[in-house]
C-alpha cells in the first residue's frame, strides 16, 4: 500500500507505533520496523541522553529499517536535558522524530537540518494547523478514544479526522481506536494517510512489558477505561484498576480543590511497577478504548501482516463489490 506516509518515511506499510512510556524500547521499535511499519523508541523513558544514545544503537543492531524516537516536551520546574536528547537523536542517525506535548518549534531547526522528518502529536485541528505552520512534516491526530492524553475537547475520530482532512495540507496519521484492517481502511476513508497504534502494540509478543499487562488488555472491554486528572486539565485515559478507583474517589471528594500532590501515589512512579513488575493495581497507566478490539497477543509481524491483508480484502472485496 502506498500513501503519503509510506512515501514520507520510506516504509512499506502506513502504520506507526506510538511512543509509550516504559513500552517503547528497542525490542518493540525494531520489531515494528522489521514488519514494515515505523517503530518508535520513547525518548524520555531513557533517563539520560546517554542512555537514549545506547538505546538507539541497540535498535540499529536489531533493524536496518527506518525507526523513530518520540520526544515529549512537558512543562516542568526541572525539565529534562532536551538539548542532550536532541543531540543523541541526531548523532544516532535517527531520521524520524515524533514530538508531543508542548510546541516543538524551538527544536525544529536542528532536527530539520539533520534531515529528520518530524511528526507532531495533536488532539485538535487547531494544534495540527499550528504544527503544519511551524514546519512539521506530518501530524498524528489523536481522537477522544485514544489512550493517554486526549486533550480537553472530547472530539472522537469520526469527526476529528475528516475535519483534519478539510484543513491540513501535510500528511496525517489517525490515532486513537486503531487496531486492525478495519481501522486502517476507515482512517484512509476519513482522509488520513495511515494510522498510529499504541495500545494494540502493547499486546504483542515483542512488547517488553510484564505478561500481566498484555493479559489485562486482552481481558478488557471497551468499557474498562476511565478519564483521570480532568479537574487538573491534564486528562488521561487509563485502564481501570484499584489504583485508578482510589484516584477517582479523591477527585470526587476534593472536587475543584484537588492538587497534583493529592494523587501523587496513584500517578508518580507507577509505570515501572506496572510495566516491569506486573503490579496491575499500582495506579494509572495509559490505555485506549481500543482494548475492546484486542483479543490476542501476536508478534508485530503477524499483527501488521494481518492488518494489511484485512485492509486489502475490505477494499478489494467488500467495498469494491458494493459499486
Amino acid at each position: 500500500m502506498k500513501t503519503r506516509i509510506t512515501e514520507l518515511f520510506g516504509v512499506e506499510h502506513p502504520i506507526m507505533q506510538g511512543g509509550m512510556h516504559y513500552v517503547g524500547f528497542a525490542e518493540l521499535a525494531a520489531a515494528v520496523s522489521n514488519a514494515g511499519g515505523v517503530g518508535i523508541i520513547t525518548g524520555l523513558t531513557q533517563r539520560t541522553p546517554e542512555l537514549l544514545a545506547k538505546e538507539i544503537a541497540r535498535c540499529k543492531e536489531m533493524t536496518d529499517k527506518p525507526f523513530g524516537v518520540n520526544l515529549t516536551f512537558l512543562p516542568s520546574v526541572t525539565p529534562p536535558d532536551y538539548p542532550g536528547y536532541v543531540k543523541a537523536i541526531i548523532e544516532g542517525g535517527v531520521k524520524i522524530v515524533e514530538t508531543a506535548g508542548n510546541n516543538p518549534q524551538k527544536w525544529l531547526p536542528a532536527l530539520k537540518d539533520a534531515g529528520i522528518k518530524v511528526v507532531h502529536k495533536c488532539t485538535s485541528v487547531r494544534h495540527a494547523l499550528k504544527a503544519e505552520a511551524i514546519g512539521c512534516d506530518a501530524v498524528s491526530v489523536d481522537g477522544f478514544e485514544c489512550g493517554g492524553h486526549p486533550g480537553e475537547d472530547d472530539v472522537p475520530n469520526f469527526i476529528l479526522l475528516p475535519r483534519a482532512a478539510e484543513e491540513l495540507k501535510i500528511p496525517f496519521l489517525a490515532s486513537g481506536g486503531m487496531a486492525d484492517g478495519r481501522s486502517l481502511v476507515a482512517a484512509l476513508a476519513l482522509g488520513a494517510d495511515g494510522m498510529n497504534m499504541g495500545t494494540r502494540f502493547i499486546a504483542t509478543k515483542e512488547a517488553p512489558v510484564h505478561e500481566n499487562v498484555k493479559k489485562a488488555i486482552v481481558a478488557a472491554s471497551e468499557l474498562d477505561t476511565r478519564l483521570v486528572m480532568r479537574p487538573l486539565r491534564n486528562t488521561e485515559r487509563v485502564l481501570v484498576n484499584a489504583g485508578v478507583e482510589r484516584l477517582l474517589e479523591k477527585e470526587r471528594d476534593l472536587g475543584a480543590n484537588i492538587k497534583f500532590e493529592d494523587i501523587f501515589n496513584e500517578v508518580a512512579g507507577v509505570y515501572p511497577k506496572i510495566m516491569t513488575e506486573g503490579d496491575m493495581d499500582a495506579g494509572a497507566w495509559s490505555c485506549g478504548m481500543v482494548a475492546g478490539l484486542i483479543h490476542d497477543i501476536p508478534t508485530c509481524k503477524e499483527l501488521i501482516d494481518r492488518i494489511m491483508t484485512e485492509a486489502t480484502d475490505i477494499i478489494r472485496g467488500r467495498l469494491e463489490g458494493m459499486l
